[in-house]
Order: structure tokens, then sequence, then C-alpha cells
């Protein structure tokens, strides 16, 4: 009920919100006779501002039409590579018709980004994948938003998640022999459960695994949103916060996590900041300050910009990974795509190098959650394992800005190189299948920002020394300033 109610409410505003833009329009346009009215820019920036609180906010694009790849501008064409139900494996593919560079782009590395399900979409990562790209063929999970999946492809879970991880694996596995794999917060538990069962059923394993800033133990170093999480019963959150579609979406009928309550969750984790932000836009188009007014705009496109999530899988993500532990404990059991219950053994995986990575300020996933994977993955050899904490970045920091830039890629790329050359030359150990076990009640879906909060929101607004700057940054990054070679033509890489 409050889903339509929510729904009724917006339908209502939206012409309000048309009309605000409109009349902003008018007020600012210097061809408008309006413009020449006293306190013509403090008007149109009123109507700006009640625009943009009363729109509605679609998905973003990645909009990454170029790289720099050693001084060559390179040409990036998205295109959709494995299109599932409830998600798309998206590539950002490269062209260039110089040759030096497109030997260089066909012998790099292949990466699959992972990116969070918990109420942002992927494009959260565009700095994560504009970085990467410099240096690798780069694949990202896009995850679709629930409401417009139709009732008749039937429900989400965590279980499917990990699924669709493995298959997304396999997939880069036949078409480039193999690949790395950097999950980004909320994937790095359902990741490492696809890897492992991987290994246990003695596949062929990734290279790596870089696991940046995730509850892989959300007992270390509790925050305040894993706090919730672990308080409240799952009855608790299945009676107050899961609804309906309403009847507009393509998904009517389906049991959601609704994206309005997650964004509600994410604004009064500061609400104070936001309002801050918001007087500040105000002030920036009173004085015509274009440059702040247009960042302002293009963070909170991507920060109001949220997907609803399907009930299965939040529930589920809150009972396996913050209320009884399942990863940690040896006790998660995952249905395969046949149905068959399979026990995640961490312990499992030998052919995969490990990198975990951690902010020091990260105030969603605490200090020791992501290195807890270190003593989980004990068949890795120590010296194929490393850990890093950026000193001074919070959690957003660690894939997004001007630390995640500077500090933390270089950890990455040296890393996945170094993953590369040893399996290049090393044959991968096989690990025995394990039998499987019995696969207990429900597995749980995945987390929130109202109550397990890392989901882009809690991410995009930590309370950290770093916050706006990086955050605005992460949004407005601009391309390297180094000198550029253009190319007419394009050749693929």
């Amino acid at each position: 009920m409050l889903y339509k109610i929510y729904e009724t409410q917006r339908s209502l505003m939206e012409p309000f919100s048309d009309f605000a833009q409109a009349s902003s329009k008018l007020f600012s346009n210097p061809g408008s006779v309006l413009s020449q009215a006293p306190a013509a820019q403090r008007i149109a920036a009123a109507y700006d501002l009640f625009y943009r609180l009363g729109k509605d906010y679609e998905k973003p694009s990645f909009d990454i039409k170029t790289v720099m790849v050693d001084d060559v501008e390179v040409a990036v064409y998205e295109r959709i590579t494995l299109d599932k139900p409830f998600c798309e494996l998206r590539r950002f593919k490269r062209f260039s018709d110089d040759t030096a560079t497109l030997t260089k782009l066909k012998q790099q590395p292949v990466v699959l980004i992972v990116a969070p399900l918990s109420g942002h979409y992927a494009t959260l990562l565009r700095d994560t994948v504009r970085t990467m790209l410099k240096d690798h063929k780069v694949f990202i999970t896009d995850w679709k938003n629930a409401r417009l999946v139709p009732l008749s492809e039937g429900e989400f879970h965590l279980d499917d998640y990990v699924n669709y991880v493995q298959e997304f694996i396999q997939q880069l596995q036949a078409s480039y022999g193999n690949c790395h794999v950097i999950s980004v917060c909320q994937p790095t538990v359902p990741v490492l459960a696809a890897v492992s069962l991987m290994a246990s059923r003695g596949e062929k394993t990734p290279l790596s695994m870089t696991m940046m800033g995730g509850p892989i133990d959300a007992r270390h170093s509790p925050t305040a949103v894993n706090d919730l999480a672990a308080k409240r019963s799952y009855e608790w959150f299945e009676n107050n916060v899961i609804y309906r579609v309403p009847d507009n979406f393509p998904g009517v009928g389906r049991r959601v996590y609704p994206g309005f309550l997650q964004y509600s969750g994410f604004v009064a984790m500061n609400p104070d900041r936001h309002m801050v932000s918001h007087y500040d836009y105000f002030k920036d188009l009173i004085k015509g300050d274009g440059a702040s007014a247009e960042a302002h705009r293009k963070f909170y496109d991507e920060y109001n910009a949220v997907l609803d999530m399907d009930a299965c899988y939040y529930l589920e993500t809150i009972r396996t990974v913050f209320q009884e532990y399942k990863l940690v404990n040896g006790t998660w059991d995952v249905r395969s795509s046949d149905g068959t219950p399979e026990r995640v053994r961490p312990q499992d995986i030998t052919s995969t190098h490990l990198l975990t990575v951690e902010g020091e300020l990260d105030d969603i996933s605490g200090a020791g959650q992501t290195k807890a994977a270190q003593d989980l993955c004990s068949g890795i050899a120590p010296e194929h394992k490393q850990h890093f904490e950026a000193q001074g970045a919070g959690h957003y920091g660690i894939f997004s800005g001007r630390r995640w830039r500077d500090v933390v890629y270089p950890q990455v790329r040296a890393f996945i190189l170094a993953s590369q050359q040893a399996g290049s030359s090393v044959a991968a150990p096989v690990v025995a299948p394990t039998a499987p076990t019995t696969v207990a009640a429900a597995d749980t879906a995945t987390a929130v920002s109202t109550s397990t909060g890392f989901s882009g929101a809690a991410e995009a607004m930590p309370q950290q020394a770093e916050t706006e700057h990086n955050l605005q940054m992460a949004v407005t990054a601009s391309p390297s300033k180094a000198p550029v070679k253009h190319n007419r033509r394009t050749r693929k890489g």
C-alpha cells in the first residue's frame, strides 16, 4: 500500500515539477523578458531547486566515450555481452587505429567488476570503470531495477546472485581463457561464494579476486549499519520494508525492497549535509557559478537514482551476511542453477590470488571485515595473498575519487598484473569436489542503507574527512590531461 501511495504522490507532483522546470528556464534565459524582472535569478534558482527535489530520477548512463592509454585517446563503446532477467553483463570495448596501442589493448588482462546490488545502479562505479579501462578489458554486472522485471521471470534469490557471478566468470573464461574479478562492497560475499563453489567442483577459477570494502565478516569492528541489521529481526525487515510493485510497472505484483525507502535511509544518515548541499546549489545558481551547480547536478543525478531489490534477495542477505554470518561460520549452502545444494568452502580455493582492500575511515564496512577473507581462504599460498589499507580513505574513496585513482588503483593494477603473469606460467591445481550438503531454509538477499547501509547512498555520503570533495570528483572526473594523439579511424581492441 505504501508503494502505491508513494507513486500516487509522485504522479501528482510531476506536473508541478515540470512547471517549475519550465519556469526556471523562463526566468533564467536571457532571451526571455522575465529574466529582466527583479530578483529573476533568485526566482529561477528557487524553481530549479523545486524541480530537482520533485523530479523522478532515471537510471544514469556510464557516459564513458574515451579513455587515455599511454597518451593515446582510445574510443570506448558499451555493449551487452549477456542479458539475464535481473542483470546485464556489460562490456566496455575499446577501439584504436594506433598499431602499438591496439596490440597493447589485446594483451591486457580481462577484468569482471561485480557492482553492488544495494540500492544504486552500477553507474556508481563509473570512476572505477574509467580508471580500469586504461590497463584492462573491463566487464561489469549491470543489475536491473526489480520493478521492471516481470513477475513471470520468478523471484531473485541470493543463490541466484551467486549463480549469475559463476555464469559470468565462465562466460569470460570461455572467451578469453580466464579473467580477474573485482567485487566492490556488497558483492564480496557472493563473489567469494561463487569462486569457492567453482573450486570445490574442481573447475577453473579466476586468476585473482580483489575484494574492496565488503562485509565478509560483519562481526569485526561493527558499524552502526551492522548493528542495526543485527538488532532487528528477520521478521521485522519482512513486515516493515517489503512492498509489492504497483500497477504501472512491468514488475507489478513483485515483492521488493523499494528504492524510495532505500533513498530515505541514505538521506537520513546525513540530513544536515544534504540540506547544506542543496542550499549551496541554490546560492551557486544565484551567483552564476555554473561549474559548481553542474557538479551538484551530476552528483545528485547519480545519488537520487535508486532501484528496487527483489525481496527474497534483500531479506536473504540480511540473514546470511548480517545476522547468521553463514559464510564465516561454514554453514552457508547455495542451491546451484539445477537445484543442487552445495556448501560454500573458501578453503578449497587454491589457484586464485587474493587481494583485500579496506579504507582506514570506512564507516560502512568496518576494519577487518574484508580482511577476514584472508583467513577463510586458507588454501591460497601466503605469497599469493595481499591486504592493503588505504590511509585516509572512507568507504567511497576506495573505489572512486582521488584516493582510488592515486592510491588504491596502482595497488590493484600491480596485483592483477602479477597474478596474470603467474597464471600464464603455472598450471592451476584442481581440488576434488566436495559432497553437497543439505540446504537450510532461506538464504538471504542484499543489504540496505536504511538497515545495513552498504548501498550506494551510504557509500556516497560517508562522514569522514574525504566526503563531498571526493564524491563530486567521482562524478565529474575528467579524462587525463596528458597530450592526446587523435585518431580518425578505429580498430577493435
